[in-house]
């Protein structure tokens, strides 16, 4: 169906009701109270990433402390949390803030044009329950729908899948009441995902066998904090959170920071640690000795060394090797053993999809979103009135998402205190030289960096990975910039900024 609902005018469309979208709705409320806005969310409840995995064990791989909103104390004694309490501490920050009444449910959003003419973008979405088009006009979009394809994940090519008799699972796509007790399973995969599932899985399948390509950096981490816990009890549930918040931010920045500085005894103090956890004689350099230095590419926390846990009680094993073909019963690798399973996890990655993959034209003109340079980490060059929340890989996502959802409510009461209606970034200058948007080497970064937005070698067109240059930059420092423009609708051209 194309059927079109009546257009309807409001000043915010934010995109998505994940915990970008919910954290933007609340800050808007708050700190924009003029504004009328509403969550355009394709799916049938809020949640994003917590509400689409259901895989065994799905979890936070940050503390609590500081992957929570600032703004809302996390008053569970599990620092690292999994999936359903997750949601409901989204849905208990929806609910007390009236974002939940805003969210408009199976609504995907499709496109958006703007028209530099009358100031406004249009937005079109489709009823993903009717099939119907519904169309809406704003002064401003709040993208909060990340950057991961919800619709399907990243499965490599396998030779010979159709052989194997068994089934096979990618984590993204998860059966409800999937029954692998008592079951051989392969976990293919050695990412966050990998060492989330197979400890889960472990204890009640009959073994799990986590099989690698290249090793991962894997670091026990205490599911309960015991510091943080203390500091809640002595200064009570609001100021002993923002302290504990203040020594997740800065026990995430000394262990990146040390990680980047002295990659060597990093690795080696790794490898102690994993040694310690391991049975005597497990060979550490071959399957938890990546041939990357920490950090290059995300640290894989394991809440109380459970994975290490698993493999001590003979529950779960590791190998690292390549598959050569899947066979009946399992995979052959190519160093000739083939291992044998009953369920095979694909646990291969995901796909990337920036921006949820809104076709976005301005004036007519299709947006190429390689063709932009990301400015300040939230808008885009040549792009008026659209701002983005893409959190931090090095850290807790929602650091950065508190900080630009604070610039962006600065930034609308400017315009409005001056009368001005339109916002562009634009690069000024001889050409400036850009790099990937994401300095990760993580597989699903990779596949995609050539879809996705580039930054510059100069503020404000660096994207920032820092929390504590991030404060400076998008909570100290004015909205304004020499190369963010602003004008009235009335206006030929955007005027210089002020």
């Amino acid at each position: 169906m194309t059927t079109h609902t009546p257009t309807e005018h409001l000043d915010v469309v934010v995109i998505g009701a994940g915990i970008s979208g919910i954290g933007a709705a609340r800050y808007l409320a708050t700190h924009a109270l003029s504004k009328s806005f509403t969550i355009l969310e394709a799916r049938e409840d809020l949640g994003g990433t917590w509400d689409l995995f259901r895989y065994p064990g799905i979890r936070s791989d940050s503390d609590l402390y500081t992957f929570g909103y600032e703004f809302k104390p996390w008053r569970d004694e599990d620092a690292i949390a999994d999936a359903p309490k997750i949601l409901d501490y989204l849905r208990e920050t929806a609910h007390e803030n009236g974002v939940d009444a805003r969210i408009r449910y199976r609504h995907r959003v499709l496109s958006a044009s703007w028209s530099s003419e009358r100031a406004r973008w249009t937005v079109e979405a489709e009823r993903t329950d009717t099939g119907d088009r519904v169309r809406l006009t704003c002064g401003w979009i709040f993208c909060g729908s990340g950057y991961y394809d919800y619709d399907a994940g990243f499965t490599p090519r396998f030779e010979g899948r159709e052989r194997f008799r068994g089934e096979i699972v990618h984590p993204q796509h998860w059966p409800e009441d999937f029954d692998y007790a008592g079951r051989r399973v392969l976990v293919i995969g050695s990412g966050a995902t990998a060492v989330t599932l197979v400890p889960a899985m472990a204890e009640t399948a009959a073994h799990v066998t986590m099989l690698q390509r290249t090793p991962t950096y894997v670091m026990p981490v205490p599911k309960r904090d015991r510091l943080s816990s203390r500091l809640k009890k002595v200064f009570g549930p609001k100021l002993g959170y923002a302290l504990a918040r203040r020594k997740g931010i800065a026990q995430q920045r000394a262990v990146y920071a040390f990680c980047q500085r002295y990659p060597q005894a990093a690795r080696k103090l790794i490898r102690r640690v994993n040694t310690r956890l391991l049975p005597e004689g497990f060979p550490v350099d071959e399957h938890f000795n990546p041939p990357y230095d920490p950090w290059d590419q995300r640290l894989c926390a394991v809440p109380d060394g459970d994975l290490f846990r698993a493999i001590h009680r003979k529950r779960a094993s590791v190998v690292t090797d390549r598959i050569s073909t899947f066979t009946e019963n399992g995979v052959l690798l190519e160093s000739g053993r083939e291992l044998e399973a009953d369920v095979i996890i694909t646990a291969t990655g995901l796909n990337l999809k920036v921006f949820g993959g809104i076709a976005l034209t301005v004036d007519g003109r299709p947006v190429h979103l390689p063709d932009t340079v990301a400015y300040k980490g939230m808008m885009l060059s040549g792009v008026p009135n659209f701002a983005y929340a893409i959190g931090y890989t090095n850290s807790s996502w929602t650091l950065k998402v508190g900080l630009l959802c604070e610039h962006f409510c600065r930034l609308l009461g400017h315009m409005d205190a001056r009368g001005y209606d339109v916002c562009r970034p634009e690069v000024s200058g001889p050409e400036m030289a850009t790099r990937p948007l994401l300095d990760f080497s993580a597989g699903y970064v990779q596949r995609s960096i050539d879809a996705l937005p580039r930054q510059g070698d100069r503020m404000p067109w660096l994207t920032s990975f820092s929390y504590h240059s991030d404060v400076k930059l998008l909570r100290a420092d004015s909205v304004t910039d020499p190369e963010l423009h602003f004008s009235r609708a009335e206006a030929a051209r955007p005027s210089a900024a002020l």
